[in-house]
């Protein structure tokens, strides 16, 4: 199995085709109407195929849509041709812009990713750098909860000529879950072919979140449910947080 997206990134829409990436936008952007200053210019860090990324141009805004996968960026291009979106391939723990945001967006629990927290310390004091005085962090993470919740569990998806087996294992000892993952397409030819990828998440803490946001020097710091603008309830499956650097 490979440890990268070069496999999934041909299917990755067509496995996400229940993903709401409409209500995924109208969500950041009733944030952003919150943000004490106007946002024009949004980085969004984990941005995959690019599928928020388009909606936010065609919506107004200049997107830099990063991501470490050059596989999952060539299909972005794709998607955002003709948009005001800049792709970028980088690992978002060493980010580094032209010129600052106004907004620093990270969806669909691309957090739990960066497996090493000192990375995703390095993570957001990155963002806090990447972002104009005022600038808005928002981000959603999979509770340790969903985690945990995924061991020996098992998921397929497919379609007429896609059939995909995810089966998640976690670990309590590095508080990490595992998912393997086998794919199988079917060629223009009428063949199958079949590839394989190994993904994992970390468990952060809504706490452990919160204090790697002010160790990096962010303010007015607040934790809503799942795409909702209330706090989350107990036993949350993800949590979003928004977070403000100081003027």
């Amino acid at each position: 199995m490979t440890d990268a997206y070069t496999v999934l990134a041909r299917c990755y829409d067509r496995l996400t085709a229940d993903v709401d990436y409409e209500k995924w936008a109208d969500y950041v952007e009733r944030h952003f109407r919150r943000c004490r200053r106007p946002v024009r210019t949004v980085v969004e860090l984990g941005c995959g195929t690019g599928s928020l990324a388009a909606l936010l141009a065609r919506r107004g805004y200049a997107v830099t849509a990063v991501d470490l996968s050059s596989d999952m960026l060539a299909a972005a291009e794709q998607k955002c041709r003709g948009l005001d979106v800049q792709l970028v391939c980088q690992d978002m723990s060493r980010l580094a812009l032209r010129s600052p945001a106004d907004a620093a967006v990270s969806c669909l629990d691309s957090v739990n990713y960066v497996t090493r927290p000192a990375a995703l310390r390095r993570t957001f004091r990155r963002v806090r750098q990447a972002l104009s005085p005022g600038g808005l962090f928002l981000f959603d993470a999979k509770t340790p909860a969903a985690l945990e919740g995924a061991d020996g569990q098992t998921y397929l998806d497919e379609d007429e000529g896609l059939f995909c087996v995810w089966r998640g294992e976690y670990s309590p000892k590095r508080r990490v879950c595992g998912y393997g993952l086998d794919l199988f397409v079917r060629e223009e030819d009428g063949s199958w072919s079949r590839g394989g990828e190994y993904h994992e998440e970390y468990a952060y803490t809504p706490e452990e979140l919160e204090g790697f946001l002010r160790e990096a020097g962010f303010s007015k710091i607040k934790r809503y449910g799942d795409k909702t603008m209330s706090a989350p309830r107990e036993g949350a499956q993800r949590v979003f947080f928004a977070a403000e650097k100081e003027r």
